[in-house]
């Protein structure tokens, strides 16, 4: 799907599960990585890019404490209270998006007196094919809470509690390449991401300016 119909799918799919149109959309992409293998749970340089495939997140704050999450590739709703939000609380794939708000307020959101929240999720960033689509959906959950909630937090700090959600309510141990490609990443630039500092700048790639474009291949191996 293209973008526009992934939001409309979103807002619908938002409208069927919890009733009524959502406050908004929130959207993340994909990434694919240029240069730098293995390297930032390492510590060391990587150069990722955001690309043309995007997870977004419909969202409607509520008037009570609970966080229910959806999504158009699973059945079911998933829900939990705010005040209950622990890594060994969640499991499956709302993990990732739960997750998300259990670190927000690790990091630096508080959560004490938030309104609960309603969450859609659609996406078409292929899934296990190593384009990030984990990150996506905690980036779009990431910045979605951020402005309902009125956190206050910067893109780095949201790549941070992307990351955490990822290695603590998940159990993957990632480094925080993914995330910081997707929230840091703009149009036809990479992201260079010193994942020891993790001071990161993004890059002008000058690839549409020559008429070149990069092609991402599922060589299904």
């Amino acid at each position: 799907m293209t973008r526009p119909e992934l939001a409309t799918a979103a807002a619908d799919a938002f409208a069927r599960v919890h009733g009524g149109e959502p406050t908004g959309l929130w959207s993340s992409p994909g990434r694919v990585n240029l240069i730098g293998e293995h390297t930032d749970y390492n510590d060391g340089f990587v150069f990722p890019f955001a690309i043309d495939r995007h997870t977004v997140v419909a969202a409607r704050l509520r008037d009570d404490r609970l966080v229910r999450v959806s999504s158009g590739l699973r059945d079911g709703v998933e829900e939990i209270v705010i005040d209950d939000l622990a890594p060994d609380a969640l499991d499956g794939w709302s993990a990732y998006a739960l997750g998300v708000i259990w670190a927000a307020g690790e990091l630096g959101g508080d959560l004490s007196s938030v309104r609960g929240v309603d969450l859609h999720v659609e996406s078409d960033v292929p899934l296990g094919a190593g384009l990030s689509s984990s990150a996506a959906l905690e980036g779009a959950v990431a910045v979605a809470i951020d402005e309902l909630w009125q956190l206050g937090l910067d893109r780095r700090t949201l790549a941070r509690i992307g990351r955490l959600a990822e290695n603590e309510a998940v159990g993957a141990p990632t480094g925080i390449m993914d995330q910081s490609a997707v929230l840091l990443g703009q149009r036809d630039s990479g992201v260079l991401l010193d994942c020891r500092s993790l001071e990161a700048t993004v890059v002008p790639l000058a690839f549409e300016a020559q008429g070149l474009a990069v092609l991402v291949i599922d060589t299904r191996v």
